[in-house]
């Protein structure tokens, strides 16, 4: 990656291309896909870019062989991405899965819309939130990220990037439609100020080498590349530290601890939150993406009327700050969540607090104003449950 490649400095632009900047900001220089809306700006901004920067864009016949191109690409040593919405997303599930059983690192985004099924083609929903936790079938470690503002969409696509190579695994950038295609100002870095964490790398002997092998306590193996004389297999069949088919129960049991733990036991690294006003809150409001910028815009209208509300913001969904949502639950009396789908994350809520969670809820279509958030928030506070202690 050189500077030049990089289009530092402050635009104006949407979030779908501040996303593609990101990926060539990262690193990224292969991309295979297939158009849908509302993602189809990332591709058609790279499809342009990729070839000025000496990178590969690929468009798929559909997104089961866009997700397989990238984890080949990916497997060879380049950065990778996809981007897709709601009905892709399912296609592209199997692969996932795929990628998360021989650790390939790659980025996925999904650019949400009004679903089911081919649902609100051009507006947005947040309503894929479980499928990219629970998508693909077995247990595997899940990361997934949801921006808030095209910068924001900037800033995460980068640090995709990142925990997907230093992880080994696929991480899911969940935008929506609003984030996507909402015009702001978006500041790009110089090259020296982006980070750039890397792939753990193989040493020693290699004859010796095991592709599969995690020797350090983060759980993850390095990484050798095809192509560089190393002895690599790759399977989606439950396989020993070197790549090898292993039908064993003990094998498996090994395995797929492991690709639940080593996500499990990196929080710092994963977990993002933003919070507002919680010194005080007895009622705390809980978003993520677009939804977030109504439910800030009602805690402040709130907090204006006297009510003792905070916000916390998710910026990674997955893993969920389950602890994060304990400690606040020892002083706060309520809870609502806001998210523009009909009770997805609201669940994830209720798992680890005693307290009432009230849901704000929309199927998709439109953005979920700051009025029914306040409106939640004003009827909690008058129910009486947010006595002061």
């Amino acid at each position: 990656m050189t500077s030049s490649h990089i289009l530092t400095g402050r635009y104006f632009m949407n979030g779908d291309h501040a996303c593609a900047e990101g990926a060539i900001a990262a690193g990224c220089r292969f991309f295979g896909g297939y158009p849908i809306t509302p993602s189809t700006e990332i591709a058609e901004h790279l499809s342009s870019r990729m070839p000025q920067i000496g990178g590969v864009y690929i468009q798929m016949e559909d997104e089961m062989g866009s997700m397989a191109t990238v984890l080949g690409a990916s497997a060879a040593g380049a950065r990778a991405m996809t981007a897709t919405s709601g009905p892709g997303f399912s296609l592209m599930m199997e692969n996932i899965g795929l990628a998360a059983m021989m650790e390939i690192p790659c980025l996925v985004v999904n650019v949400q819309r009004g679903s089911p099924s081919t649902g609100l083609p051009t507006l947005p929903g947040q309503a894929d939130v479980m499928q990219a936790r629970w998508g693909s079938h077995g247990d595997y470690g899940v990361v997934a990220y949801a921006p808030w503002s095209p910068q924001e969409f900037f800033d995460l696509t980068v640090h995709s990037f990142n925990v997907a190579d230093r992880y080994r695994i696929p991480v899911l950038l969940l935008a929506d439609e609003v984030v996507g295609h909402m015009v702001e100002r978006v500041e790009i870095p110089e090259a020296d100020k982006i980070p750039h964490w890397g792939r753990k790398r193989p040493i020693g002997s290699k004859k010796e080498f095991k592709p599969f092998e995690a020797i350090d306590d983060d759980l993850v193996p390095p990484l050798a590349h095809a192509g560089e004389g190393y002895r690599l297999h790759f399977t989606g069949l439950t396989h020993d530290e070197r790549g090898y088919p292993d039908m064993s129960a003990d094998t498996h049991q090994v395995l797929v601890s492991r690709l639940v733990e080593k996500i499990n036991r990196n929080p710092k690294d994963l977990i993002r939150t933003e919070t507002f006003h919680l010194e005080g809150a007895r009622i705390v409001v809980i978003a993520f993406g677009s939804t977030a910028r109504s439910a800030r815009r009602a805690v402040r209208v709130a907090r204006e009327r006297g009510l003792p509300v905070g916000f916390l913001r998710l910026i990674s969904i997955w893993p969920f700050p389950e602890q994060l949502i304990r400690e606040l639950a020892q002083d706060v009396d309520a809870f609502v969540m806001a998210e523009m789908n009909l009770g997805q994350m609201i669940r994830e809520v209720e798992r680890h607090v005693e307290q009432p969670v009230l849901g704000v809820n929309h199927a998709g279509g439109a953005m979920l104003a700051p009025e029914p958030i306040l409106e939640a928030i004003e009827k909690v506070a008058n129910n009486g449950s947010t006595s002061s202690r």
